[in-house]
């Protein structure tokens, strides 16, 4: 694929890896909207956007919200004149042990914290997937899809939710790629690795060198890294049905 002039959606792009992704991508020529559900976030995005001389179309969206998404792609399409990517990026976690000692007693995992990493981080993605694929086939001219998993779907300590809503997003990406292949669409998941960021900054020292010590990289990975993943299984036109893992050997 042609990145410039590529018109390109990005769930969960106000901040982050999205925003990052973003920005690497619009600097690549390509047209790119982002969405979020944080007003705040996506005009920090437009600025940061604007301070490197791009621009970003953006867009306040739940992913979980069914008519919401349908507006959201509507709306992208009729301003671009149609779809080329779609970048299911929008993710959330709540983490915590399925069962917990506390003194006496023994916790339970929420079943509140699971709906809602399930509905955002599996059931947004369906969504927003499904409403790509749609307009792509309605278009005729093809396209990418790509979900963001992550290295825990092979099952993390803590996160029973997040584990699973991203083994089910690399699932779906099989699925998709095969449903979708006759319509020239391609369907890819990246799985990144622990990454520099706001969250990943909010460790404790011990806790970061710890993980650290555990990647045969020897440490996290950049924004700009993963962005260029993102870039790289979008050009290449042969890469459909996989999950391209971006962690610095950790799942080795």
């Amino acid at each position: 694929m042609r990145l410039e002039g590529a018109r390109v959606l990005i769930t969960g792009g106000g901040a982050g890896l999205g925003l990052a992704f973003a920005l690497d991508l619009a600097s690549a020529g390509a047209r790119v909207g982002v969405c979020d559900r944080n007003a705040e976030s996506l005009a920090a995005a437009a600025a940061a956007a604007g301070e490197r001389e791009l621009s970003l179309w953006t867009a306040e969206t739940d992913v979980t919200d069914e008519a919401g998404v349908e507006r959201l792609f509507a709306h992208f399409v009729a301003h671009h004149g149609g779809i080329d990517v779609a970048v299911n990026n929008a993710g959330l976690a709540r983490d915590g042990l399925l069962v917990k000692e506390r003194g006496e007693a023994i916790e339970k995992y929420p079943l509140a914290d699971w709906r809602t990493v399930i509905d955002v981080d599996l059931t947004g993605v369906f969504l927003t997937g499904r409403e790509a694929a749609w307009h792509m086939v309605r278009q005729g001219t093809g396209g990418v899809i790509v979900s963001i998993s992550s290295i825990s779907r092979g099952g993390v300590f803590g996160q029973s939710a997040y584990s699973a809503a991203k083994a089910g997003v690399a699932a779906m990406t099989v699925v998709w790629a095969k449903e979708l292949a006759r319509h020239r669409i391609r369907v890819v998941a990246l799985a990144p690795g622990f990454t520099n960021s706001d969250l990943t900054s909010a460790l404790r020292e011990d806790v970061k060198e710890r993980i650290v010590a555990e990647i045969p990289c020897g440490r996290m990975a950049e924004p700009a890294e993963q962005a260029h993943a993102l870039r790289f299984v979008l050009e290449n036109d042969y890469i459909t049905g996989r999950v391209v893992e971006v962690d610095g050997g950790l799942r080795v």
